[in-house]
C-alpha cells in the first residue's frame, strides 16, 4: 500500500542550491588576481619623453613624476605647486623606503625646472632619483 502522506511530503520538499560555496569561490578569485595584478603608475598627463639609446625599463619605481612642455608638475594624476613636490615624494617614501623616484620631462620642458624638481626629490630622502627616456625607433 502506498503511503499517502509521504507522498505528498516528497512532492512538497523544494529543490535548494547552497550558493555559499559559489560566493566563496569568486571572492578568493577576486582576492587572487587582486594580489597577483601590478598596478600602473602614471604620472596623468600626455608627456613627449626625449630618446636615449641606454634608457633601460625599471619596475621598482614607487613615484613617477611628470614635468610638461610647459613646465607643469604632476603627480599621481594631479597638478601640484612645484613647493609640493617634496611633501609628496616624502609621503610616497614613507610608504617605501626603498622606492626610486622617476622624473618624466617633455623633451621641451625647461631644463631650469626638472633641475629644481629632482633637487626636491633628493631633499626628499630620495637616494634614486631617475630620470625617464624612450628608445629611440629601431632599438629593442
Amino acid at each position: 500500500m502506498i503511503n499517502i502522506t509521504a507522498a505528498r511530503k516528497a512532492k512538497q520538499k523544494k529543490l535548494e542550491i547552497d550558493i555559499a560555496p559559489l560566493i566563496d569561490m569568486v571572492f578568493i578569485l577576486l582576492i587572487f588576481f587582486l594580489v597577483t595584478t601590478s598596478f600602473v603608475k602614471e604620472t596623468g598627463v600626455d608627456i613627449n619623453r626625449p630618446a636615449a639609446a641606454t634608457a633601460v625599463n625599471r619596475e621598482d619605481v614607487t613615484i613617477l613624476v611628470g614635468v610638461t612642455q610647459s613646465n607643469e608638475i604632476f603627480i599621481e594624476n594631479r597638478e601640484i605647486d612645484f613647493r609640493a613636490v617634496r611633501i609628496n615624494v616624502e609621503r610616497a617614501l614613507a610608504e617605501n623606503p626603498e622606492g626610486s623616484v622617476v622624473i618624466v620631462a617633455d623633451k621641451e620642458s625647461s631644463t631650469g625646472r626638472v633641475i629644481q624638481v629632482m633637487d626636491e626629490c633628493k631633499l626628499a630622502g630620495a637616494s634614486n632619483v631617475s630620470l625617464a627616456a624612450s628608445r629611440p625607433q629601431g632599438m629593442n
